[in-house]
């Protein structure tokens, strides 16, 4: 078996990437362990940057997005029982849409097929080769081989190329907190997302349609999902959400419910050879910025226009570039979402004086409008460069 590059998970950036290969010519086999119904249902982020929708609609992906997409022009921070609205489109021309992984995931898994893409379901990979590229996998109960001219892992934070890559640096950050989320059929109560910051906690709205809401709270990592039912997780948004001005939330049936934990974590380089790390597998940002799904794009469509380049003139000048034109924007994006994680989430070990502070760095971004703009630029996206 042999394609020009070999594709380590089916997830929106294995897909992605697979799609943009496609439309230069240049050819792909997507190799992804899990079934196609789980990585289709699977759920993940939700927030699409500018960048990020552009990139869909420029490959041909943007017909359900367009139609079923929930444009947003701002985002509510909540804090002291009052709301404080960023106005983003209006401080930076951009906008954020909301529609769910998984739906970019269908919708990129029909294209291949209709554009007769190999999408290999099922197939898990078992070892790499960097330097004379190939990758082993197991599909059907037999190991197979798949030579290539180029290895791109986009298989996450649990896969197989971050360890194949020797000499990695790898940078991190644990936080003393995680999100609960959970998935309801209700209305959302709010039309832009909210954050929310409380003495109990910090909270987040979220949406998925209108007639599907998200909501998060934060909790210890340690905690135990079972002490947590639906009517004290309401109980406890409820509390979070809370204004002076009598604003309510909308209950409905929890159809899903998680506690994941948050870290910042970055691998350098992101190269090794013919292998291209690129999304989870390189780096990890906490959720609260909505940056990993979007950072994941961003990183493919630099890595598309490297091989483009490569296969259209013989230059490898963007392949050499690769690595640190994704890692500058990488580090752009972990600060943000540190930042944002920080000033909005209640650190148990904080000191009064620490939480006097936060306040009024708060009211500062909710009164300023330079500090404003920082924030609606860094979460609407800023340019990918290749």
């Amino acid at each position: 078996m042999r394609t020009q590059v070999a594709i380590i998970g089916g997830g929106p950036a294995g897909l992605l990437l697979s799609r943009l290969l496609h439309r230069q010519g240049i050819d792909s086999v997507v190799l992804e362990s899990r079934d196609r119904d789980y990585v289709e249902h699977r759920q993940r982020a939700g927030m699409l940057e500018q960048g990020t929708t552009d990139a869909l609609r420029e490959c041909g992906a943007g017909e359900r997005l367009d139609r079923e997409g929930l444009v947003h022009h701002g985002l509510e921070l909540r804090f002291g029982g009052a709301g404080h609205r960023v106005p983003i489109t209006d401080l930076t021309g951009r906008t954020v849409t909301i529609y769910a992984q998984t739906e970019i995931v269908k919708d990129l898994v029909a294209l291949r097929r209709a554009d007769g893409g190999d999408v290999r379901f099922e197939a898990e990979v078992v070892g790499l080769d960097a330097s004379a590229p190939s990758v082993t996998f197991r599909s059907g109960g037999r190991t197979h081989t798949l030579e290539c001219d180029y290895i791109a892992g986009c298989d996450g934070f649990h896969g197989v190329s971050r360890p194949a890559v020797p000499g990695l640096r790898t940078f991190s950050r644990e936080y003393p907190f995680a999100w609960l989320g959970i998935l309801a059929d209700v209305p959302p109560s709010t039309e832009e997302l909210i954050y929310a910051n409380h003495d109990r906690g910090f909270a987040l709205h979220s949406l998925r349609s209108p007639k599907v809401s998200r909501l998060y709270l934060q909790v210890s990592p340690d905690e135990d999902i079972a002490v947590w039912p639906d009517s004290r997780i309401w109980d406890e948004l409820a509390t979070r959400f809370a204004t002076d001005d009598g604003w309510t939330l909308r209950e409905g049936p929890v159809t899903d419910k998680s506690i994941t934990p948050m870290r910042s974590f970055v691998a350098e380089p992101m190269r090794h050879d013919r292998l291209f790390l690129a999304g989870d597998a390189a780096h990890i940002v906490p959720p609260t910025g909505a940056k990993g799904l979007n950072l994941a794009v961003s990183d493919v469509i630099i890595l598309a226009r490297a091989l483009a380049e490569r296969y259209g003139s013989g230059s490898e000048t963007l392949l050499d570039g690769y690595s640190a034109a994704c890692l500058r924007r990488v580090w752009r994006a972990e600060h943000f979402s540190y930042w944002m994680t920080t000033l909005l989430h209640t650190d148990p070990a904080a000191s009064t004086f620490e939480r006097r502070l936060q306040r009024s760095h708060l009211e500062y971004v909710a009164s300023s409008a330079a500090a404003a703009t920082s924030l609606a630029e860094n979460y609407a996206g800023l340019p990918i460069a290749g």
